[in-house]
């Protein structure tokens, strides 16, 4: 997604290009089929073409088509000093969800919701589509790749920084995480990827615009935008830090 696409918008088709071996052009095919399908009819986002050919191994690729209304859109770049920071949704679940699939002593339940936000994540299409139509939102971008990678992107496209309250997070509940994983719930909900939650700006003038809650989605507000284009996360202490940066990015040279 590039610093000027545009959020609030609703899919409308799709393309599939797909490559395969063909020893898997049988069943597996059909239950891949059959759940592109089920998301296809659940989205009302239907497949438009693409393209089908022979590789010794699978490569997917979906490219998804929407509208969105003129004037309506919501960009990256809106963001403003003052404005409040809010996400939807709890951070780092999809990561746990992962982390207890790769589990070999985890139970393979896979109608718990930590897997289930790994494995089938929604896109939050209407609240996207709420909060543009309202016009409350100032800017906007999904957690793909985690807040610590997001977040200094909505802020670079707006040339602003931001002061996130560590204990604002709005991370995976305790109770439902296994005891090895509890210690790092702030970690997970900073650099785990794949959650597709909303990340959007308030101007202040529009907070009283924002509930709690949306279709059973929680709402929080986590921090604010500053003129100063650094980021800062203020931990329960109060002590400042730089905003961490250990979210997913496919071209950080690792060591």
């Amino acid at each position: 997604m590039s610093d000027v696409a545009a959020m609030g918008g609703a899919p409308k088709c799709f393309l599939l290009s797909l490559a395969l071996p063909p020893a898997l052009a049988g069943s597996w095919l059909d239950e891949f089929l059959r759940g592109l399908r089920r998301a296809s009819q659940k989205f009302a986002c239907q497949l438009a073409g693409g393209d089908t050919t022979r590789w010794a191994q699978v490569l997917i690729s979906i490219t998804v088509l929407g509208e969105v209304t003129r004037g309506l859109e919501i960009l990256r770049t809106g963001a403003r000093p003052r404005d409040l920071i809010f996400t939807s949704g709890r951070l780092g679940e999809a990561e746990l969800g992962l982390r207890l699939i790769r589990d070999s002593h985890a139970r393979r339940d896979f109608k718990n919701r930590l897997f289930k936000k790994h494995l089938y994540p929604e896109p939050r299409i209407a609240l996207g589509r709420w909060l543009a139509t309202n016009r409350v939102a100032t800017a906007m971008m999904d957690i793909s790749d985690g807040l610590s990678s997001d977040l200094p992107r909505l802020c670079a496209a707006g040339g602003v920084g931001a002061r996130i309250n560590a204990a604002r997070i709005p991370t995976a509940r305790a109770n439902t995480v296994p005891i090895q994983l509890k210690s790092d719930l702030l970690g997970l909900a900073l650099h785990g990827g794949e959650d597709y939650e909303l990340l959007f700006t308030v101007s202040p003038r529009a907070l009283k615009r924002i509930p709690r809650s949306f279709g059973g989605i929680p709402i929080t507000a986590i921090g604010e935008i500053t003129e100063s284009r650094s980021l800062l996360l203020v931990g329960s202490d109060g002590r400042e830090q730089l905003f961490p940066n250990h979210g997913w990015d496919p071209f950080r040279r690792r060591r």
